[in-house]
């Protein structure tokens, strides 16, 4: 089967899609036909950067300017979804956030911004999504190595991601009646702007291009593959998994 114009007529919705791994998840999905909804919340210039460069791909796209962490925004996006196109097929929560602490040090702030970010947001977008979304549609949220083992200042971060992962897991029982898929994609140490802001970006880079057994850190176009296979019809017999794609970090 081609995969040219697999998703062509469908709607997805990514959040933090701007740069990095969301909007390399959104150009594949226009790739492939799909209309795109990207999700922003500080830069109107990235917004309509990233829109241009999803239209290239023949799709209609529009930008929709949210905080994510501000549950009172989120409904506005699904309602602007709803008007526009009647319907959402594919959701995809990428934006993240939070507070690099370790676990000691974490307060109220650090706590809040991570659930609320990643965890709390994921569910609502499931919750009020799912009322415009089609039976067999296809839900992917992003994840890390962070929900499943020590990284460091990483706390509030990794105990979001497990939270995520285990909404996922949740989701993906209630949604199996009407044949939606829920699963993540955990990028392991991703190429990322992102990332680079961690305080101690280069010595990480260093130690895991050393144990990675590609001798390489990811980029964000091989995430990307993953979560759009995920969002495709060729992933109707995967649901509820979290899937690793870390050139194999977590193996040694």
């Amino acid at each position: 089967m081609s995969t040219d114009t697999e998703l062509r007529g469908k709607v997805a919705f990514v959040s933090g899609a701007t740069r990095g791994i969301g909007l390399a998840i959104a150009e594949r999905l226009a790739e492939r036909g799909a209309n795109i909804v990207v999700n922003y919340f500080r830069s109107r210039e990235g917004a309509e950067r990233a829109v241009r460069r999803i239209k290239a791909f023949g799709v209609e796209a529009y930008a929709h300017r949210a905080n994510m962490g501000n549950h009172k925004q989120i409904p506005a996006i699904f309602e602007g979804i709803k008007k526009r196109f009647g319907k959402m097929d594919i959701l995809v929560s990428n934006a993240a956030l939070g507070l690099y602490r370790n676990l000691m040090d974490i307060d109220d702030k650090a706590w809040d911004v991570a659930m609320h970010t990643n965890a709390r947001a994921f569910l609502h977008c499931i919750q009020l999504g799912t009322s415009i979304m089609p039976d067999n549609g296809r839900i992917v949220t992003l994840s890390s190595l962070g929900s499943i083992r020590y990284i460091p200042g990483y706390s509030a971060i990794g105990v979001s991601k497990a939270a995520l992962e285990n909404i996922v897991r949740y989701a993906a029982i209630e949604m199996a009646p009407r044949q939606i898929t829920v699963n993540a994609v955990s990028g392991g140490f991703i190429d990322t702007a992102a990332l680079s802001s961690f305080p101690n970006f280069e010595q990480m880079k260093a130690e895991v291009t050393e144990r990675t057994p590609f001798k390489r850190i990811g980029r964000p176009a091989e995430v990307a593959d993953v979560a759009v296979f995920l969002a495709s019809p060729r992933a109707s017999w995967i649901t509820g998994q979290t899937i690793i794609v870390d050139g194999g970090y977590s193996l040694m």
